[in-house]
């Protein structure tokens, strides 16, 4: 199958800084493709080569066979960008965005008509497609920018965080269009913070730590690729801070943590631990809300390739939900 997008050895320096380094990628044509990693890592640098913005220090970068360098205005023409930069104009409706975009493109008038109607309906936009774009919520301005991103047809879609500091619903129905959008062929390059966000939607992931891609399969593979002892995680209908010291002290329990109201137990035999937990239960007069054995999640595996902790996820969790709280902008 004919890659849509290929890097080799994609090195960027910046200063001393190596913010790419040796990135290898070969994503085929209609994947739905997500390169993980933590700020810093080098996903924004990455795409921003990949879409012609940025020149590499060394290697290669290709789109369908076009090089990215040499041959930038024709990668240009085949790809759509929604970057953290917005691109488009507050001062004039959504309408005349798309219109003034497609223009750009050299879509002609009635062509970027249809389309413009098919989208901003798809998007949830019509109605309001005369509003300035300075009276939208963020959320309705992010779909009026990949709206535009696909005016004129790409082959490739580039997304860098877009569903970041968006509300749920603003975040499920991007998420839901752009998967459809793959569905009929376009072929999907994102970027994001949001694990869950990547094992919902990708066909294939790359981890990026420190510029270099550390992992990358399909979410699957990536999760079964985890040896690990069993978890067990048990919620109680109070606190249990006597749990860890009663039973840290028998056989299969290796270790406890806990998130949140949930505690985690790694255990060396899950039916035994249950057992040992129950027991504790009843004699603390706790009651069990919830208790399951819990497999290997992306976010373990990102967790183990990017040396972070539950902790700094979950940070990153509470960051992203604290920005949608702003949605007008």
């Amino acid at each position: 199958m004919e890659n849509a997008i290929e890097a080799r050895a994609l090195t960027k320096h910046y200063g001393d800084v190596i913010a790419v380094d040796g990135v290898r990628l070969n994503v085929p044509r209609g994947e739905f493709f997500g390169l993980l990693g933590p700020n810093g890592a080098g996903k924004t640098t990455t795409i921003r080569i990949l879409t012609g913005l940025t020149k590499p220090t060394s290697g290669t970068a290709k789109i369908h066979g076009l090089d990215c360098v040499r041959d930038s205005l024709a990668v240009k023409q085949r790809i759509g960008v929604v970057s953290e930069v917005s691109n488009l104009y507050n001062e004039m409706s959504a309408w005349d965005n798309l219109m003034f975009i497609g223009e750009l493109y050299g879509v002609d008038k009635p062509t970027r008509i249809d389309r413009a109607n098919r989208l901003l309906d798809a998007f949830q936009l019509f109605e309001r497609r005369k509003e300035r774009l300075g009276h939208y919520s963020k959320g309705m301005k992010r779909r009026v920018r990949i709206a535009a991103a696909l005016l004129h047809r790409p082959e490739v879609l580039f997304l860098d965080e877009p569903t970041s500091g968006l509300d749920v619903q603003s975040s499920r129905l991007i998420r839901s269009l752009v998967r459809e959008f793959n569905r009929e062929g376009v072929t999907v390059f994102l970027t994001t913070h949001y694990i869950e966000e990547a094992d919902q939607l990708c066909d294939q992931v790359a981890i990026i730590r420190d510029g270099k891609i550390v992992a990358e399969g399909s979410p699957e593979k990536l999760k079964s690729s985890l040896e690990r002892e069993p978890i067990i995680e048990i919620v109680f209908d109070r606190d249990a801070p006597d749990l860890e010291r009663q039973l840290l002290g028998e056989p299969s329990v290796k270790e406890i943590t806990k998130q949140a109201q949930r505690y985690q137990i790694r255990t060396t035999d899950s039916s035994t631990a249950i057992t040992d937990v129950a027991r504790f239960a009843s004699s603390s007069g706790l009651q069990i809300l919830s208790i399951n054995t819990k497999q290997p999640s992306l976010e373990d595996v990102f967790l183990k390739h990017t040396g972070l902790d539950a902790v700094q996820v979950e940070r990153m969790e509470l960051l992203r939900t604290s920005r949608a709280g702003g949605q007008r902008g």
